[in-house]
């Protein structure tokens, strides 16, 4: 698949962005069938068998349309062997890499013509990245849920675009699709949405965090390294009622990003977000959800164009 192709197969500019025991089969058919496209982490799964049968739960849902499967090639993932194994199988079109060099994936991904995309949180990976030869960048930007960036994403972009002509794709408080006019108008291909899918119908979040969600704001978001060791944007409530300080949070132990580890289970009780949760009002289907983006993208679209050819 070719970055042309990738992105006219595509309803909207948008990633139902991979989220760590968020981001299931059910999330990313209905992301794809809606046509936008849907990813989820290799590690939301307990075992390479269960892993065997989302991806062909996904292959067989999909109908031929675009979708993704992110993998951690940090050291710690000691399954990123027999994840990488099944990827070669099911030949996702898009692969993207998050916490490591997404060297170890080039040579299956591209072998099957595969587009591998890596997740960077600074203009020094993302230069790395383009180095290792990536189709793409996942820039990931101040303001994004989960583990997140320090970056405006429009600083962040137009840094990236003086030395990358490739597929970038920004996340970080990107709710709506008006935020995704204005990514595309900065320079963006895509637009990672993570949050905004969260409260959908279909993902795997319990209904407590989907309302969680939509009861609360960006105020009620903390940054804290101090729970897995990589800046992450948390839900306030969500750690004071697991009795701990949001404003004292301090690390223990090392990285896990295995849903089969101990770490991953007290994580699930741990809830993040991105800054665009203010615009979440309620949980839907995601179909209902993608037609919402496209009528605000289409009347961001036809604002700009308005105001653009005024004459003086």
């Amino acid at each position: 698949m070719t970055r042309d192709e990738l992105l006219d197969a595509l309803r909207l500019p948008v990633v139902a962005a991979p989220m760590f025991l968020v981001s299931g089969t059910e999330l990313v058919v209905a992301a794809a069938r809606a046509g936008v496209l849907g990813a989820f982490p290799t590690q939301n799964c307990r075992t390479a068998e269960q892993l065997d049968e989302w991806l062909a739960t996904i292959s067989a849902g999909v109908g031929g349309r675009p979708w993704a499967v992110n993998l951690v090639t940090h050291s710690s993932n000691t399954r990123l062997a027999d994840d990488l194994r099944l990827v070669g199988e099911y030949r996702p079109p898009v692969v993207i890499t998050a916490l490591g060099s997404p060297r170890p994936v080039m040579e299956v991904v591209k072998g099957y013509g595969g587009l591998v995309v890596g997740d960077v949180v600074s203009i020094a990976l993302a230069r790395k990245a383009v180095a290792a030869g990536v189709d793409g960048l996942a820039c990931i930007s101040a303001g994004a849920g989960g583990h997140t960036g320090h970056l405006s994403p429009f600083a962040f972009v137009s840094a990236v675009r003086d030395f990358f002509d490739g597929i970038v794709t920004v996340g970080g408080g990107i709710a709506d699709g008006r935020g995704v006019a204005g990514a595309v108008a900065a320079g963006a291909d895509l637009v990672y949405m993570g949050t905004r899918f969260l409260a959908s119908l279909e993902s795997l979040a319990p209904d407590a965090y989907k309302k969680m969600v939509v009861d609360h704001g960006p105020d009620d978001l903390v940054v804290s390294a101090g729970i897995t060791g990589t800046a992450a944007s948390w839900l306030r409530p969500s750690l004071l009622a697991n009795g701990l300080d949001p404003d004292h949070l301090v690390h223990e132990g090392s990285r896990s990003y295995d849903a089969a580890q101990a770490p991953a289970a007290r994580w699930s009780q741990l809830w993040a977000a991105g800054q665009g949760l203010q615009s979440i009002h309620g949980v839907q289907p995601v179909a209902e959800i993608v037609d919402e983006l496209e009528a605000e993208y289409a009347a961001a679209a036809e604002r700009f164009a308005r105001l653009t050819h005024r004459t003086p």
